[in-house]
């Protein structure tokens, strides 16, 4: 089926397909795909990477939100272990797909305006997770790897990393989609923690105490937590109260996440 029996991508979905054959490649070598494996990608598109996946796993579900992409992707992809799902994946059960309960990998090409919101989604069914690869913008990857003392370094990068190891592949240039994103792409890979990062906690919780502590990033963190935990918290987890957010260490939000529950 050639491009042009295809939709035009979509705003609203915030599509912008993947036609780079080299990409493809690198992203395959990525994932190692093995016969036996359960795969899941989230956006198929225009099947560009659905299609090698199929002759490289023995199980592999799509989800596909875009219902006029739906019929043509069942049209050009017929596979005896092919599931094509059209569904929102913000809303999908991933747990749902599991076989005599083996782990799933997950992959995709995520819309930019919905990563967020679909990665804490996934990490809530974590246990049902093997590993997940995905293309999202650069500066995205880029915020969920960073390390304490990095600009970068924020909520974002301390909810995915208590939860998951991350590390960013490669990066992917814009002129490797059609049409061609004002931004450049990057490869992440997430691997779901058997033990969390400083213990299990309260994911909500955490992420108001995380909240509080970047809502004036220019602050030091005793400023920015007055109202959730004492000077003596600080000092009993390990932390210098005169600290700003950004450097302090994903175990240690943990420790003054538990401090601030112990308080309730």
């Amino acid at each position: 089926m050639t491009k042009s029996q295809y939709p035009r991508a979509r705003k609203r979905f915030g599509q912008n397909f993947l036609h780079d054959e080299g990409v493809v490649e690198s992203i395959l070598a990525a994932i190692s795909p093995e016969k036996g494996q359960h795969l899941v990608e989230i956006g198929p598109g225009r099947a560009a990477l659905t299609k090698p996946l199929l002759s490289h796993c023995d199980w592999l579900d799509v989800i596909e939100l875009d219902r006029d992409l739906v019929p043509l992707l069942q049209k050009q992809l017929r596979h005896p272990h092919l599931t094509i799902h059209e569904a929102d994946a913000l809303r999908f059960d991933y747990r749902s797909l599991q076989k005599n309960d083996e782990l799933l990998r997950i992959i995709g090409n995520l819309p930019y305006n919905i990563t967020t919101p679909l990665l804490f989604h996934l990490l809530e069914q974590g246990d049902c997770i093997e590993d997940m690869c995905f293309m999202l913008q650069r500066e995205v990857v880029e915020r969920i790897c960073a390390q304490p003392g990095n600009k970068q370094y924020g909520r974002l990068s301390i909810m995915i990393q208590h939860q998951c190891d991350a590390e960013l592949l490669f990066i992917v240039p814009p002129e490797a989609f059609e049409p061609a994103p004002k931004v450049e792409s990057a490869i992440i890979y997430l691997q779901p923690r058997k033990h969390r990062v400083g213990g299990s906690v309260d994911l909500d919780i955490m992420g108001k105490v995380v909240t509080a502590a970047f809502s004036q990033r220019r602050k030091t963190i005793a400023n920015t937590l007055k109202n959730m935990v004492t000077i003596e918290d600080f000092e009993r987890v390990g932390i210098d109260p005169a600290q700003r957010p950004e450097t302090v260490s994903v175990s240690a939000f943990v420790a003054l996440t538990k401090a601030y529950i112990e308080k309730q």
